[in-house]
């Protein structure tokens, strides 16, 4: 029987065979054997067909003109015909149209220029169309007029068979039954085989006893019966197969394991004839292991396909090193080194005197009675506890200048670790001006700086950092810091602590010294044991929640220190010893994007100076003709190894790079490992009169030594010789004759030189680099860094670049090198960088020899599952590439059953191959002959993970199969889809948003599939094909309550609304999505009685009518009607809103109000922190007797400047009711000072800020101090807030946010975005007349509400009597 699995494919060549041999015949002019075998390989298993099958996917989304075997897309207009091109691009110029989306996978014609049209030619290469058009495109694309993006396209469709599957014919309800085993073994030539008695045979031929034993063997081995095997046969079975397949020729033994493991049923009788040995290598007896070149390939997880990427990276890797002459025993070691990958995350050292640590976990007698061993992290805790320990395990250092505004939010995060005894040292680094001339008086900083180093002096640091917390001021100011002084240190001699002359002044530059040193951005900035934080992180209310989680992720870091022994009292520098401390942050070297020049060997001697022939030469030539003629400046003068080699890229002609070269220069002082080259990039068109300085560098290198050349481009680099140049002094007066300078040679070859040189490395840099005219750059042992801004890039920097390159990699391929032997320094230079350059995938490869061969170490007890799969990967592979094969057989000893119940197939070969009629390739299929006729099969397509494969075609039940009945057995499978998996995550809550929906589709067919999101991790999977394909949140609930925040793995920009996912492989597709809910306006209000819930609905009314953004109204449950709680459902239909009922039960511990308002506003202002949900960050409380004439996004959207709320302060306009304005004397006005009285009417509240303050626990704290005073809190609910104004902070908000006829003149009121109806203690007007009268609209939305109202009674009625009838 035979089995068989196709995929739809919309472009299957009819002419495959000489397609296929004309293409080899042709790569094979620019591949090796290995690449030329791997690609063979790669069309066998259809590798490449899914990316073909997208772009035809793309093609089909973009409507095809009927009769077009070749079109044009330019801007969403498409064409077949190349006349219109040009009028196409015209158009744009007039009308824009938005630009296409490009894949990552897309193929663009190399230009510099990508701002220009973009045109997408769909054509299948080779064709008379792809050609017509190709040559106009290209053509444009070469002048820079378009960015011209190739996508195969041939409009066909046929079926594609594939390869790289296993099929399994599974032995259906059948048992091995055991029989008595105390016969002897001996009676093995009595046994009867397929009819022969070789017992009788033996007694009578003697002479043919050898003969004899093979026929029997033979005949064993193709018999097709399943005999039951005996229990003593059963036991060592895995070590018989193990000899069997040992005791073959060395070219027969994967053939040999391959047909016992995959014909185990029918082979039983060959094993149980051979001796077992014994052998365990270290993993448990029967499991399974495959490495190549070091690597562990999981044949659970990997697949052909990516088996194939693999191989592709090793063999790069391996090719480019044997290239370098690496062989034998110098290549193995090579091979061994442990390049340490570089991290992402970077810390800076701490250790600076410039750092003002304001507490020390180890000394400060406050955590004297913690326990000091650092044992005490290995003690169990409940999860998220942070465990007291009195070590600085945990440091928090502030980057911070004390005159931005948002500096005293990062100061009071710090105050509430330190007040909470956190184990976290807490260190400050003042970013103040360094000028000496300015003084305490003119800045407030300086100012702040003199006052703390005075309170040092006069207690201690702690001291000093809480007292300066006290300085009132959202921004800073000197009169903040004097009143301060004034106020705590009456007895201060404000003047001379501030003054020009203060003897508090010292250290003020060494903050801003460090911080310049460090390359730290934009301040504020804080370290967390010296990693940053990023911009996002550093948003002053998310801080305290990072932080928290910093420590529990470093206390796990710390455990396994303590566990290894790693950490102990004798290492206090555990943290800042760690291979990723540096002494500056600078993202682009440290960053995870890197970018490499592939470096190739030229044995022809090309000369850098013929542009002509250089400009022939491709990418790699071009890189390793400049490598070779490149000359270099070091340290000293000596002939010595150089590990790590940089090339700086600038127009030397431009202060810009001039500057460049100056720090490059620099950093040679305290440089030991590196060496210089420059690469000219100018600006212009080049000619004599502006490459003066550049020629004179190049005339330099060729023409001085080391310490001549170092002087001389010391001085090129200065302005004032720039200057000079070009006022006409000629280059030859800057040379130094005391230092032995030859002029005379310099001269001579400065004026021969010619231009040639500069245009070739002009070239290198656009076509090479990718690089415009004038760009700068780094380039460090082979990676590119840039294109660099000016200024970017310091003496400091090339430093650290030299750590980086030298302790990652550098150091440990000079050590070998060193050791070669080689008596040229500059060949080894060279070598070392080379061979970096192939370290950059870091690769563990054992052995090489003559021509480079993978090594494979094969771990496999031959009668297990991975042994079918794995023993015809392995004959596969021994056809494809240079394979080095140590197989070892771990075998599992007492087996008890049969080990494997099932004869299987792996479809896979080495290349395609062909039929009879040799035109077309012959089908993947997998054949089982010779099957025993009396089990019953049943049959499973074992296929990669993301397939999902349906049976199409069959010539009976393939679950059960009896081939006593049937003679011969077909079978084909479809691949109907290839999975889409992801994982989705509320970053709110952090938890899977349970029920969530997501769609997938196309751009003109945007529902194919959908899909909902599991509970488990998240979880969700939707079908799909090779093609581009968006997800979108499923239109309705998913919606309206969720937007996507982030998402990984996918193929679109992270900002961008819809996710695009591109499945152009057979391999697994596994996204990420973060979500969070969208946006939404919560709006608290509370009412109790019929009159106010009838103000409580028209203020409803008045919010949706002056907002487009979503609403969600929350309510006070406790206090409303039935009558209201009836209605509210029916307005939420109607008017599109949400609405919540919460209640919460008034503590029994905390002063009771007896009388019904007051409790009410209690409610108001007393449990704000514990009322609403967690992941309800802003709620906004209107009264509910007011009138909404604004937005209130508008006011959630406000800056609170740190604040936990927003009140507006009471109007003070309307003049005649200043006798009713109690806040302006007695009590209020000396207890508020400057401050403002608020009203409670309408506020604000960050319920983030609030919880994280314990702004809830605070208020209640007073107010169960001040409630029992029954003449203290008349008015509770803004009585409270403005007593605790000092303690928690209040946001005043503009005027307009509140207007009341009672305290605020008529004019203010045209810019009244509220109208409250608030009560009048002159008139005593009832609030129904005064909102009729004061708020014209306040009638119509009455009328709106009272006559749904009816609407919903009538409706009420109308259900109760067709009920009754």
């Amino acid at each position: 029987m035979w089995s068989q699995l196709w995929f739809s494919d919309s472009n299957l060549l009819s002419r495959i065979s000489y397609h296929t041999v004309l293409m080899l015949k042709k790569a094979g002019q620019f591949l090796s054997n290995l690449q030329i075998n791997l690609l063979k390989f790669a069309l066998s298993i259809r590798a490449y067909s899914p990316t073909v099958q997208m772009f035809q996917q793309i093609a089909a989304d973009e409507h095809p003109p009927e009769g077009c075997s070749a079109f044009v897309v330019i801007h969403e207009k498409h064409t077949c015909k190349t006349n219109e091109i040009k009028k196409l691009i015209m158009i744009l110029c007039f009308k824009t149209r938005p630009r296409p989306y490009l894949f990552k996978g897309d193929h663009k014609f190399p230009t510099l220029k990508e701002d220009g049209p973009v045109v997408v030619l769909y054509a299948e290469m080779g064709t008379k169309d792809f050609v017509k058009f190709h040559h106009i495109l290209s053509e444009k694309a070469q002048k820079e007029e378009i960015v011209y993006v190739l996508r195969h396209y041939k409009p066909s469709s046929r079926k594609m068979y594939l390869s790289g599957y296993g099929v399994e014919l599974a032995i259906k309800s059948t048992e091995y039954k055991a029989v008595d085993d105390t016969q002897l073994k001996g009676m093995w030539w009595e046994s009867d085989i397929q009819g022969f008695l070789f017992g009788k045979l033996k007694q009578m031929h003697p002479d043919l006893k050898n003969n004899l034993k093979e026929f029997k063997k033979h005949l064993i081995e193709t018999t097709d019966n399943m005999e039951p095997l005996k229990v003593w046969e059963l036991q060592d079975l895995s070590f018989q197969a193990a000899a069997r397949i040992m005791s073959a020729p060395v070219y027969d033994a994967l053939k040999i394991m391959k047909d016992i493991a995959q014909n185990f049923p029918i082979r039983l009788a060959v094993l149980f004839t051979f001796q077992h040995f014994h052998e365990i290598l270290g993993i448990q007896p029967g499991e399974a292991r495959l490495f190549l070149n070091g690597l562990h390939i999981d044949l659970d997880f990997h697949d052909p396909f990516s088996i194939l990427e693999t191989l592709k990276l090793e063999g790069k890797v391996m090719h480019g090193l044997h290239e370098l002459g690496i062989k034998e025993e110098t290549l193995s070691r090579f091979m061994r080194l442990h390049i340490h990958p570089t991290d992402d995350t970077y810390a800076l050292d701490i250790r600076h005197s410039s750092i003002i640590w304001i507490n020390n976990i180890e000394q400060d007698y406050s955590y004297s009675t913690w326990p000091a061993s650092y044992q005490e992290l290995l003690r169990p805790a409940f999860p998220g506890v942070i465990q007291q320990i009195r070590r600085n395990l945990y440091n928090l250092v502030l980057f911070i200048d004390p005159v931005q505004e948002d500096t005293g939010d990062y100061v009071k995060l710090a105050e509430l670790f330190f007040h909470h005894n956190v184990p976290l040292r807490i260190g400050f680094v003042f970013i103040l001006n360094t000028k000496e001339e300015i003084d305490g008086n003119e800045d407030a900083g300086i100012a702040l700086w003199r006052t703390f180093n005075y309170i040092v002096e006069e207690s201690d640091t702690s001291q000093a950092f809480t007292s300066i917390i006290n300085v009132s001021g959202n921004v800073l100011t000197v009169n903040h810091v004097k009143d301060f002084l004034r106020r705590e240190y009456p007895h201060a001699d404000v003047q001379s602590i501030l003054d020009i002359h203060s003897e508090y002044d010292e250290g003020r530059k060494a903050g801003a010294t460090f911080y310049k040193k460090s390359g730290l951005g934009p301040l504020p900035q804080a370290l967390f044991n010296g990693v940053p934080f990023n911009r996002e992180e550093m948003d002053a209310a998310e801080l305290e929640t990072i932080i928290l989680q910093r420590i529990i992720d470093a206390t796990g870091i710390f455990q396994r220190a303590v566990f290894m022994v790693c950490l102990t009292f004798l290492n206090e520098y555990f943290l800042m010893d760690q291979h990723n401390v540096v002494s500056r942050i600078n993202p682009s070297i440290l960053g995870a994007e890197k970018r490499y020049i592939h470096f190739r060997s030229t044995s022809v001697p090309f000369d850098v100076d013929d542009f002509s022939t250089f400009s022939f030469l491709d990418s790699q030539d071009k890189s390793g003709v400049i490598s070779d003629s490149m000359k270099y400046f070091t340290k000293k003068d000596e002939d010595a190894l150089y590990a790590v080699t940089i090339w700086i890229v600038a127009d030397f002609d431009k202060p810009a790079g001039r500057r460049l070269l100056s720090n490059a220069l620099k950093s040679l002082k305290t440089s030991s490992h590196t060496r210089v080259g420059i690469l000219n990039n100018p600006s212009s068109k080049i000619r004599e009169d502006n490459t003066a300085i550049a020629r004179g560098i190049l005339t330099a290198f060729l023409t001085q030594n080391n310490s001549n050349l170092k002087s001389f481009l010391n001085k090129l680099s200065k302005e004032e010789t720039a200057k000079s140049l070009a006022a006409g002094t000629k280059i030859a007066k800057f040379l130094i004759p005391v230092s032995g300078m030859d002029g005379n040679t310099f001269e001579k070859k400065y004026n021969t030189l010619g231009l040639d040189i500069i245009k070739t490395h002009q070239m290198f840099c656009q076509e090479v680099l990718k690089l415009l005219p004038g760009q700068m750059a780094v380039i460090s042992n082979g990676r590119v860094l840039g294109p660099l801004d000016e200024n970017e890039f310091y003496a400091e920097d090339f430093n650290l670049l030299e750590k980086i390159t030298y302790s990652t990699s550098a150091e440990k391929i000079k050590a070998i090198v060193k050791e070669m032997g080689n008596s040229s320094k500059r060949v080894f230079m060279s070598f070392i960088l080379h061979t970096i350059f192939f370290f950059t995938s870091v690769v563990k490869v054992n052995h090489l020899q003559d021509e480079p061969f993978y090594d494979v170490v094969a771990i496999v007890d031959p009668l297990t599952r991975e042994a079918q799969k794995m023993a015809q990967l392995l004959i596969v592979l021994k056809d494809i590439i240079n394979m080095k094969l140590r197989l070892f057989l771990n075998c599992r000893s007492k087996l008890s059953e049969a080990p494997l119940k099932s004869f299987y197939r792996f479809v896979l070969e080495p290349e395609l191959t062909y039929g009879i009629n040799k035109h077309l390739p012959s089908e993947p299929v997998a054949k089982f002959l010779e099957l025993p006729e009396s089990p019953l099969l049943t049959l499973n397509m074992i296929t990669p993970e993301s397939w999902l494969v349906e049976a199409v075609n069959s010539s009976c039940d393939l679950d059960n199969i009896h081939l006593q009945d049937v003679s011969n057995i077909t079978a084909e499978y479809e691949l109907e889809y290839i999975l889409l998996e992801g994982h989705c995550f509320d970053v709110t809550t952090g938890q899977p948003p349970r029920g969530l929906q997501f769609t997938l589709g196309t751009k003109n067919n945007p529902v194919m599939v959908d899909t909902i999101v599991m509970a488990n991790l998240g979880y969700f999977q939707l079908k799909a094909n090779p093609g581009a394909w968006t997800l979108r949140l499923r239109k309705g609930r998913s919606e309206e309550i969720y937007q996507v925040f982030s998402h990984e793995g996918t193929d679109s920009v992270a900002d961008l609304t819809d996710v695009i996912v591109v499945l152009n492989n057979f391999r697994s597709k596994i996204i990420k999505v973060q979500e969070k809910q969208s946006d939404i306006l919560n709006i608290f209000s509370v009412a109790s009685g019929h009159l106010y819930e009838r103000f409580l609905r028209i203020m409803m009314l008045s919010v949706l009518h002056h907002t487009k953004t979503p609403v969600k109204f929350w309510f006070l449950k406790n206090y409303l009607s039935p009558t209201f709680k009836d209605v509210i459902p029916h307005m939420a239909k109607k008017y599109g809103f949400k609405y919540e009922l919460v209640q919460y039960k008034w503590p029994r511990w905390l002063y009771q109000q007896t009388e019904k308002q007051r409790i009410i506003w209690g409610y108001k202002i007393l449990f704000l922190d514990v009322l609403f949900p967690l992941a309800v960050d802003k709620i906004i409380f209107v009264d509910a007797d007011q009138i909404v004439r604004s937005d209130l996004k508008e006011l959630r959207d406000l800056n609170l400047n740190g604040a936990p709320y927003g009140y507006t302060p009471f109007c003070d306009s309307r003049k005649e009711m200043d006798g009713y304005r109690f806040w302006k004397s007695g009590y209020w006005a000396s207890h508020l000072g400057k401050r403002k009285y608020h009203i409670s009417a309408l506020y604000v509240v960050d319920l983030k800020k609030f919880r994280k303050i314990a702004a809830g626990d605070r208020l209640r704290g007073q107010y169960q101090a001040l409630s029992q005073d029954p003449n203290s809190l008349s008015n509770l609910d803004q009585d409270l807030p403005n007593n605790m104004i000092h303690q928690v902070a209040i946001k005043s908000l503009p005027q307009e946010w509140l207007w009341c006829e009672t305290w605020c003149d008529d004019e203010s009121k045209k810019k009244a975005k509220t109208i409250d109806l608030c009560n009048n203690p002159q008139t005593k007007e009832p609030k129904l007349k005064a909102a009729a009268r004061i708020v014209p609209e306040w009638v119509d939305y009455d009328s709106e509400i009272r006559t749904l109202i009816e609407q919903i009674e009538k409706e009420k009625k109308n259900r109760f009597f067709q009920k009754g009838n």
